[in-house]
């Protein structure tokens, strides 16, 4: 597909914030063939990296991420940069300071969030499950962020989109490895295989049962339990008593980190810069106009959770209770190989319907960021159709089994 293709395609869509006129293959390798999109907070040399954000407009990368040299080694052609919401704050891309990206399957509602603008370029970690591909969050540490735009650093984790678990392992392959550049990447070797593949998949029940999930996600969760039964897989009931407390554990450490990893964005050196009557009103003006309203928002409750007097109650609290959920899933995979929920509450929701309820939108990411507090893989998988919009179901292993992932997805997908 050339470049003329995909932006007479993504017109009504808005999946891409950029198209590479120059697009190329840069070498011979797996990848060789296949067309690969990057989402803007991940640096290509001499190409626009702005985080959806209009602090950081015009900024152009001086480097490549390592995820893009690899990417680049093995032969993929990169076409160009996805939208995403700012700073891959939201889960519906209408953070994005350049538009929302629309549902391919139906153009009045959300491609999900935070990588909305990805799902939606694959279709046309839950923009997975709206938009009806495979996506793939890798163990903490797998895959290097050297070059990723941060926002939580003990959160952050580069994964892709695909049409197929087979092409989601391909370029987990590829873009894994320890790497000098980031000193909390890991290898193979640092969390051995020790159990054997039984095929037993856990079921929290009452996580799955959570207030707030649609009748239609319910029906299509318990069709491809017995879908996953039917190809020979066990299924047993499990335990995860604090794991529907992963939502506010998130929504206090990822702010957090947040409110420092933002800080350095001034627009003294590069991004927008607006001039106040002094140097410091120049700092409050350019961030005013710079950040987002929800950027705003996680930035000042992020310096609230740190600040004297609530450190402890709130941040030093949250980081308990984010041992203790990690424990639990630990503890689980010592009697199962996966854990299965639904990717999301729901399927695709309108443009629109809950951009003014903060915790409504938040709500949308319950049965993904409990994989993100405790650092282990996985994936989502397109499970079925509400209607016309499709639906999706969350597998999650135990950290360094992303071999367990495929294993299953591939069972699941018929490939």
């Amino acid at each position: 597909m050339t470049p003329k293709d995909i932006k007479e395609k993504d017109n009504d869509i808005h999946a891409f914030l950029e198209v590479f006129a120059e697009a190329k293959s840069y070498g011979e390798g797996p990848l060789s063939g296949k067309t690969i999109a990057i989402k803007d907070n991940i640096l290509f040399e001499g190409h626009r990296a702005g985080a959806a954000s209009k602090i950081l407009e015009g900024f152009v990368a001086s480097y490549d991420a390592t995820v893009v040299r690899k990417l680049k080694d093995a032969g993929a052609l990169i076409v160009g940069r996805t939208n995403c919401d700012e700073f891959a704050m939201g889960s519906s891309t209408e953070n994005s300071a350049y538009g929302v990206t629309k549902n391919p399957h139906d153009p009045v509602r959300v491609a999900g969030g935070s990588s909305g603008g990805s799902a939606a370029a694959v279709a046309a970690g839950q923009p997975a499950a709206f938009c009806g591909v495979v996506g793939l969050k890798p163990t903490y540490g797998r895959v290097s962020r050297n070059g990723l735009i941060a926002l939580a650093s003990s959160l952050d984790q580069i994964g892709p989109f695909a049409t197929s678990v087979g092409d989601a392992e391909l370029i987990y392959n590829v873009i894994k490895g320890k790497d000098p550049m980031d000193s909390t990447t890991i290898d193979d070797e640092t969390y051995p295989r020790t159990r054997k593949f039984s095929k037993t998949i856990g079921i929290p029940r009452a996580f799955v049962g959570a207030e707030g999930v649609s009748e239609a996600v319910r029906k299509n969760f318990d069709e491809s339990v017995a879908r996953f039964e039917s190809l020979g897989y066990k299924i047993k009931d499990i335990e995860l008593p604090n794991v529907g407390k992963a939502l506010a554990v998130y929504y206090i450490v990822m702010p957090a980190e947040a409110s420092s990893n933002l800080a350095r964005f001034d627009g003294v050196k590069y991004g927008l810069h607006k001039d106040g009557a002094t140097g410091i009103e120049d700092y409050f003006e350019t961030r005013g106009a710079g950040f987002g309203k929800e950027a705003r928002r996680r930035i000042i409750l992020g310096t609230y959770v740190l600040s004297s007097g609530y450190y402890d109650e709130y941040y030093g609290s949250a980081l308990r209770m984010r041992g203790l959920i990690t424990e639990e899933f630990r503890a689980a995979f010592k009697d199962v190989d996966l854990i299965m929920t639904p990717t999301a509450p729901t399927a695709a929701f309108k443009i629109g319907e809950k951009s003014q309820d903060p915790l409504a939108m938040y709500l949308a990411d319950i049965f993904t960021v409990p994989a993100n507090i405790a650092g282990v893989p996985a994936i989502s998988l397109p499970s079925g159709f509400d209607g016309t919009l499709p639906l999706g179901i969350q597998l999650t292993a135990d950290l360094g089994r992303e071999d367990n992932l495929f294993a299953a997805g591939k069972d699941f997908m018929g490939e």
